[in-house]
């Protein structure tokens, strides 16, 4: 009777982790994505608007981090703030008033920039309708296996969203062009985010199934400013973006997060908005939904049939040089920045220095003390 028992248990436990297996290998091939891309999108000119320039670059970021490469990224600033003259830092651009992570970097790819970031050139970009003569770079080469990820953050109103302070985008104008790429076969799946003034109403007008949409605030909401800085003078990210990326520090690629979770970034207590989501559109459950389904790549697969110990530290065979040949040396990557603890830091105490107009304005009220005990006619005194 005992074997009997034992036998059932055998039996139930192999059932459940069949079950197990199964679950997890559907959800793994459920989103059928072969490939992902990335549009991201300043629209702001000018100086005061560094961060929207800072929250384009930050998500940029954090899908290189993931793994899309930029040959699947279309990067799209306004300005360039990291050469403006009035950066006291040159060629860099913090998104975190501790200055010391630079998300400008050394190896962004801007694909348009300056008076290049037009309503016209975003839609043709989404659209594929470009010149021949238009790079590789500046395309969206997707197909009816990618995964596309669009994030646009600038000024906004009511249905509209400002490009360059002199022409707008509407909402219908972005649905109409999201339905020409479902019709185009050019999206899987497409996860929009907005982090602007009242940017629920972009996406109250798509009607094209497969998406997904994000927003910072609802309509006749505000979207405000996060991080001041009183060295530059500027704002450095937007609230939204900035617990957008604490979350995404978080995530690896082999992350279980799903979209439920990232619902739940910055509640109204932090974002001082409403974040609001639409998912009527989309086809699949979002709790199935990996946050790497957008925000990563998907990586390529070597299939072997040799057993391979994973207990075993791999151990390096050292080979020596024969024939007088040099031997090749091996290189490592080092570990990568510890982001998530650079955000958390507190600003440096930096040495006190007195502000601009100070020694001007103390020299004023030298003098102003000095006429008013003594007048005009012991000026010579002093010169």
């Amino acid at each position: 009777m005992k074997i009997l028992s034992l036998l059932c248990l055998f039996v139930a436990y192999l059932v459940t982790d069949c079950t197990n297996i199964e679950k997890t290998a559907g959800q793994f091939f459920s989103s059928g994505h072969t490939n992902n891309w990335a549009v991201l999108v300043c629209t702001s000119r000018f100086w005061f608007n560094y961060r929207h320039v800072a929250n384009s670059l930050s998500v940029y970021r954090s899908v290189k981090r993931l793994g899309i490469p930029d040959s699947h990224i279309v990067l799209m600033l306004a300005d360039d703030m990291a050469c403006n003259h009035r950066n006291p830092k040159p060629a860099t651009v913090f998104s975190h008033k501790n200055m010391e992570l630079n998300v400008y970097g050394d190896d962004v790819e801007v694909d348009y920039r300056g008076y290049e970031v037009t309503v016209e050139n975003f839609l043709r970009v989404l659209t594929g309708r470009l010149p021949p003569s238009t790079p590789r770079s500046k395309r969206l080469l997707s197909d009816d296996r990618s995964n596309i990820l669009i994030y646009l953050t600038g000024h906004g109103g009511n249905g509209f969203l400002k490009f360059q302070d002199s022409e707008e985008i509407s909402n219908v104008e972005l649905a109409d062009a999201f339905e020409q790429m479902w019709q185009k076969r050019r999206y899987n799946e497409l996860l929009f985010i907005i982090d602007t003034c009242q940017g629920a109403s972009m996406y109250e007008r798509f009607y094209s199934p497969n998406i997904m949409a994000l927003a910072s605030s609802q309509v006749g909401e505000d979207s405000l400013s996060h991080q001041p800085d009183l060295a530059i003078g500027v704002h450095l990210m937007d609230r939204y973006t900035f617990y957008l990326l604490e979350f995404l520090e978080d995530i690896h690629p082999a992350s279980k997060a799903n979209m439920n979770d990232l619902f739940k970034v910055c509640p109204s207590s932090q974002c001082v908005s409403t974040p609001g989501h639409r998912t009527d559109l989309f086809q699949r459950d979002p709790g199935s939904v990996l946050i790497t389904d957008f925000f990563g790549s998907v990586r390529k697969v070597e299939i072997t049939t040799e057993a391979v110990n994973l207990t075993d530290p791999i151990k390096q065979v050292e080979e020596s040089p024969a024939n007088g040949e040099q031997r090749e040396e091996i290189y490592s990557y080092v570990e990568q920045l510890p982001v998530s603890e650079i955000i958390h830091q507190k600003p440096k105490q930096k040495d006190w220095h007195p502000p601009d107009g100070f020694i001007l304005g103390l020299w004023t009220l030298i003098l102003l003390v000095f006429f008013k005990t003594y007048g005009v006619k012991h000026l010579k005194h002093i010169f």
